[in-house]
């Protein structure tokens, strides 16, 4: 179908032609009735004749042109058009490769989501030699790590363990109190931050997912300890870029929530630092302490310290999945601290971290 435009310019040529030739056949009819017509005696000697002659011939070619020598002329320029492409199109593919491998703007500016996802997918099927494997790997990536909120960095995270006087000190019911210290940089995405202790396992798997909670810990019902007091879990600092945050609890029946507002930082825009603390019963013979990072992370440093409680041994099974391994260090045995330290510089995955697995003094004994 003809383009709107080249319709009307068709409709516009074909006008000027009639109205150019009816006003020649107009003037060859004048030329003759010159001498009979008084009114037109002024007229004698012009050649009016010949103009409308002129101006006829005009008119017919141009509707002529338009029928056959335009089509003719449109065809050929299409076959100049096609053929130019074709000598191009090594060049012209070449340019366009080179600004989307070195100019991901450009890009960014003529693909929409849904297409650079395509070409992702695409991109990595190829490297990998399986489509299957590329569409599974990248709509992992794009679910934990495009779509997360946030991007953290340089994250530092500090345990301390010390006994729980609150209940026994051996045997069921027995917990260790661990106090625990995050500290990292972000921009961040939300406006406030939650911490949450429930006693509810849908509600907890809820939590996992709810961009706006940093922390939750999960107490079962069988638990000797109540999830909605502070006994249990207690946020006791929070702080961003330095400055102290006011900390609002929230409690009701078997759950209780910390809420804390981010201020200005939170609308500027500009990346900040964030660091709270908190206290957590851990069961003594749960054997195991295991602490994850939410959002995907830039470097990650862990130091555990458990010399206050009747820890013999303390292992370590990282989960971060990189080519790249971990650094852990222990503190000498003569040293009075003991402690042991995670490192990983690479880039972190959401829900990866870092899992402690203990052995109790009194096992070993027995």
């Amino acid at each position: 179908m003809n383009h709107l435009l080249d319709q009307l310019y068709k409709t516009k040529l074909r006008l000027a032609g009639l109205v150019t030739a009816l006003l020649g056949i107009a003037l060859i009819v004048v030329s003759h009735r010159v001498d009979a017509i008084p009114v037109l005696s002024w007229l004698v000697g012009w050649p009016t004749g010949e103009v409308g002659s002129a101006l006829l011939s005009a008119g017919v070619i141009a509707v002529i042109f338009e029928y056959y020598a335009r089509k003719e002329t449109a065809a050929r320029t299409n076959e100049q058009l096609r053929y130019a492409i074709r000598q191009e199109a090594p060049a012209i593919r070449s340019a366009v490769l080179d600004s989307f491998a070195f100019e991901p703007e450009t890009m960014r500016s003529i693909a929409s989501d849904e297409t650079l996802d395509k070409i992702a997918t695409n991109a990595i099927g190829l490297r990998l030699g399986d489509a299957e494997l590329a569409r599974d790997a990248y709509a992992d990536l794009r679910e934990q790590v495009i779509r997360s909120p946030e991007r953290w960095r340089d994250v530092d995270i500090s345990v301390s363990l010390s006994p729980w006087t609150a209940g026994p000190a051996t045997g069921g019911g027995s917990m260790f109190v661990a106090t625990i210290r995050w500290e990292y940089r972000v921009r961040p995405a939300s406006p406030t931050m939650r911490f949450a202790c429930v006693s509810d396992r849908a509600e907890y798997q809820d939590l996992l997912r709810d961009p706006t909670v940093a922390g939750q810990w999960y107490f079962g019902k069988t638990s000797p300890v109540d999830p909605a007091s502070t006994e249990a879990f207690e946020l006791v600092q929070f702080s961003i870029d330095g400055a102290e945050r006011s900390i609002r609890r929230t409690a009701r029946n078997g759950a209780q929530v910390y809420t804390v507002a981010l201020g200005k930082a939170a609308i500027s825009g500009d990346e900040a630092t964030i660091s709270y603390t908190y206290r957590v019963l851990v069961q003594r013979h749960g054997h195991l302490l295991f602490l994850d990072l939410p959002r995907p992370t830039k470097g990650v440093h862990v130091q555990m310290e458990y010399g206050q409680v009747d820890i013999r041994q303390v292992n370590v099974v990282d989960y971060f999945a990189s080519p790249d391994a971990s650094r852990v260090e222990r503190s000498p045995k003569a040293a009075p601290a003991r402690t042991i330290d995670v490192r990983f510089d690479g880039q972190v995955f959401p829900r990866a971290g870092a899992a402690f697995v203990w052995v109790l003094d009194d096992e070993m004994e027995s």
